[in-house]
């Protein structure tokens, strides 16, 4: 008996029917994605290139499922931009600390290059007329390229021992053409790659120590005694004075035989000074009741009240004299802090444009501070201490409370940073190489420099008021760059190798970061 057709029946052979379909939609996406994800990818690291297959979607999944390790100033570029395509080409290239010099100034540079030529030319490139760089190379032998060649294009002027030859195969390393040459390099002799008109000179300064010793004269004191037996106001010598005479043995550093820097050794006395002693009368009395010439009171205000706080200077009003000693409105010395002291503090010009340095409060010290033009150097406060060198203008620079400042420019101070508050012309010269390295020159060189002259002036301390935004890349906030290095808040380096970075992975190029700020404002 045939099975009756029922409203039941239907539904469940209809739900078969899509299920199956279903099935059959999924495993053809299936097959179809898999074709399309499986992709063959051209993977070159450090010039070295093979072709992996891989189903990764970004240039960052390929890596990690190679496991190369890519650290922060490594270059990597894909050929089909953030997604990873069919047939990419990917190419890593990994960086590596050498040491160059920019207006006299050593400052660490990461770099990609594969000569000394190479790095050179990436200054060049964007700056031909920059100041001098000079790549330092004694300590990059070991580099990837199994050392660091000089001249991949043609010959190498060597200079050394006061003698210049010619090696014509500039692609060897340095080591190899030193040897070529008979040239052995002592421990510290100083190796470095400097180009003069097209040529590039490779040269040797030696390094050695010696010790020189000085004769130095010790002058003599003065003491004075009072004699009764003299009239007031006459004097006589009593006791000749003569210098003595110091050794003193220097340990100095020469560099090409011209002494570089010294060290004092030892010191040893070899004759004493002796004193001159002077006898004086001593001197009258003034009657008390004469108002003349006498010791009285010639009316200024010498023992102010220290709880008047009316003509108290502490600075620019912080009771604690924490911003510094300027005086802008009083000429009296007095600190106007209870408990405060002062030592060194001076003050000139009167009641307007006077300055002080060297004064302190609330227990704090400072010394050897000096200003002019109504500046303010050298404050500290609550304990914390200061010394700075001389400045002039407006400025003003003080401690806060338990810390310390010290003023004036330390550019190019490596041990402190790479590239420690550069003037702008050194920040333009470092971030024209780093930029040369990205491939960035020409009109790409002239955006990125537009754009920073825009966003900071190419100072390393601007900072934006309003948002926050610090550094020469306006990096929003300012300590996004400390994934380039803890000093980014006085490093030039670091500000720009992050700027070039984030430039890169959200643009691509200067260009397209111009172009954004040229129709927004930012970047």
């Amino acid at each position: 008996m045939a099975r009756r057709w029922t409203p039941q029946r239907f539904v469940r052979l209809r739900r078969a029917r899509v299920m199956a379909c279903v099935a059959a939609v999924v495993l053809s996406s299936g097959t179809v994605f898999g074709i399309t994800a499986r992709k063959a990818v051209a993977l070159n690291v450090n010039g070295e290139t093979t072709t992996v297959i891989t189903y990764a979607t970004t240039t960052a999944r390929l890596l990690e499922e190679q496991g190369i390790d890519v650290k922060t100033h490594d270059l990597v570029e894909t050929s089909s931009g953030e997604t990873l395509a069919n047939h990419a080409v990917v190419t890593v290239r990994s960086a590596y600390q050498t040491t160059i010099t920019i207006d006299g100034t050593e400052v660490p540079f990461w770099t990609v290059a594969t000569s000394a030529d190479q790095l050179l030319g990436f200054f060049e490139e964007n700056n031909a007329n920059a100041a001098k760089v000079t790549v330092n190379i004694d300590n990059v032998y070991n580099q990837l390229t199994g050392g660091l060649v000089i001249n991949e294009s043609g010959p190498v002027t060597v200079i050394a021992d006061g003698t210049s030859s010619v090696a014509p195969n500039g692609k060897l390393p340095a080591i190899s053409i030193l040897d070529s040459k008979g040239i052995t390099l002592n421990k510290e002799d100083r190796v470095s790659v400097e180009r003069n008109d097209g040529e590039t000179i490779l040269r040797v300064q030696r390094v050695t120590h010696g010790e020189e010793t000085r004769t130095v004269e010790i002058p003599f004191d003065t003491q004075t005694i009072i004699d009764s037996n003299l009239a007031s106001g006459q004097s006589e010598i009593r006791q000749q004075g003569e210098n003595g005479e110091k050794q003193q043995v220097y340990d100095v550093t020469y560099v090409d035989g011209v002494a570089e820097s010294e060290t004092l050794k030892s010191e040893t006395v070899t004759r004493m000074a002796v004193d001159q002693i002077i006898a004086v009368g001593p001197q009258t009395t003034s009657d008390p009741t004469d108002t003349g010439n006498g010791q009285t009171d010639s009316g200024s205000n010498t023992t102010q009240d220290e709880s008047d706080a009316g003509d108290s200077d502490s600075g620019s009003g912080d009771a604690s004299g924490g911003n510094g000693g300027s005086e802008t409105g009083g000429s009296d010395s007095d600190s106007g802090t209870t408990g405060g002291s002062s030592s060194g503090g001076t003050s000139s010009g009167g009641n307007t444009g006077g300055s002080s340095s060297g004064g302190s409060s609330s227990g704090g010290s400072s010394s050897g501070g000096s200003s002019s033009g109504g500046s303010s150097s050298g404050g500290s406060s609550s304990g914390g201490s200061s010394s700075s060198g001389s400045s002039s203008g407006d400025s003003s620079s003080g401690s806060s409370s338990g810390g310390s400042s010290s003023s004036g420019s330390t550019s190019g101070d490596a041990s402190q940073g790479r590239l420690w508050h550069p003037t702008p012309a050194q920040a333009q010269t470092y971030a024209a190489g780093a930029a040369a390295q990205r491939g960035w020159t020409g009109n790409e060189w002239t955006c990125l420099y537009n754009l920073w002259m825009r966003e900071s002036s190419w100072l390393w301390y601007a900072e934006n008021p309003y948002s926050g935004a610090y550094g020469i890349p306006q990096s929003l906030p300012g300590d996004k760059m400390a994934t380039f290095g803890a000093n980014w808040r006085d490093d030039a380096a670091v500000q720009i190798d992050w700027g070039l970075a984030y430039i890169a992975q959200r643009y691509g190029s200067p260009s397209q970061a111009w172009a954004h700020s040229e129709e927004v404002g930012w970047y």
